[in-house]
């Protein structure tokens, strides 16, 4: 969306790093609440909020707790996160990002996987050769999901071509990615069940035994998150936000009740842009791990 850039306040690789939004006035918006998921009139286009560019290592994220919902670094224990080089993987194997106007619903079990949603924004993952920055939004076509099972929760993974990509005219369902891009399915399996464990995390698991479901589920699976952001937005049960420390201060939806006035305080107070050069990562995120299903410390 040409008419909303990120905002950048802060230096990369640091606990203060924030990427907000706003649109062509200069007005902050949330990349959670106040982007729309649809970004053509016959709704068969999404847009996806770039968090993590392909090939890199710090674990970005939407924030749903902070203000106006920035993009930041995730942290553990006081300290920034970083998925580790799982051997042949280098970081994350494509740009990973969130829908907007998407939640999975934690009250919600699907039928399908047996458990609920993770409360979280739908995550992304965008398979076209461009690699994307930090709070690109990109417009995307819709090829197939699967569904990791993180926790106890279920952990959408919907899987989308950038519409501008040369080979999206070519991908129209799940089975053209294995086509056309022979071995990215196989490898984004391997990926996800094998990241955490030089963190010293068992494998993941999956729904479907791993198998990527196609175009028409996946669409099912997005509409219903939709249906569920609609509830939280506007605090119907049995989404009632205040059960959840999520913000939903938003500047577009006028059925909110959650909708913030230009003039209020808190929405004057989000910081101006004042983007800084990274600092550096600590050399150790370099580190090769060869993985056999033990972690390799």
């Amino acid at each position: 969306m040409a008419n909303i850039q990120p905002r950048i306040v802060g230096a990369p690789n640091t606990l203060e790093y924030r990427v907000f939004f706003e649109d062509q006035n200069k007005k902050p918006v949330s990349p959670f609440h106040d982007i729309p998921l649809f970004a053509n009139a016959e709704q068969t286009v999404l847009n996806m909020v770039v968090e993590i560019p392909r090939w890199s290592n710090a674990k970005m994220e939407i924030s749903k707790e902070e203000f106006f919902n920035p993009i930041l670094q995730d942290t553990k224990k006081g300290k920034l996160r970083y998925v580790r080089n799982c051997f042949p993987h280098h970081g994350y194997i494509w740009n990973y990002g969130a829908f907007p106007q998407t939640w999975e619903d934690p009250n919600h079990t699907h039928p399908d996987t047996k458990a609920k949603g993770d409360c979280d924004p739908l995550d992304v993952i965008e398979i076209g050769e461009l690699v994307g920055y930090t709070g690109q939004i990109k417009q995307v076509k819709v090829l197939g999901v699967m569904a990791l099972l993180d926790e106890g929760e279920t952990d959408w993974k919907v899987i989308v071509i950038d519409v501008k990509d040369p080979l999206a005219p070519k991908l129209n369902d799940i089975e053209d990615v294995e086509k056309h891009l022979p071995g990215l399915l196989r490898a984004t399996n391997e990926w996800f069940r094998i990241y955490k464990i030089p963190d010293g995390k068992p494998e993941n698991n999956f729904a479907f035994s791993g198998e990527a479901k196609n175009k028409t589920y996946t669409w099912e699976v997005i509409l219903e998150c939709h249906e569920a952001w609609k509830k939280l937005i506007n605090n119907q049960a049995p989404a009632k936000t205040d059960d959840y420390s999520i913000s939903t201060a938003n500047s577009s939806v006028d059925a909110s009740p959650y909708k913030v006035a230009a003039d209020d305080a808190q929405f004057k107070a989000i910081p101006k842009s004042s983007p800084k050069a990274p600092e550096p990562m600590d050399p150790s995120i370099d580190k090769w791990f060869f993985l056999s299903g033990q972690p390799n410390l």
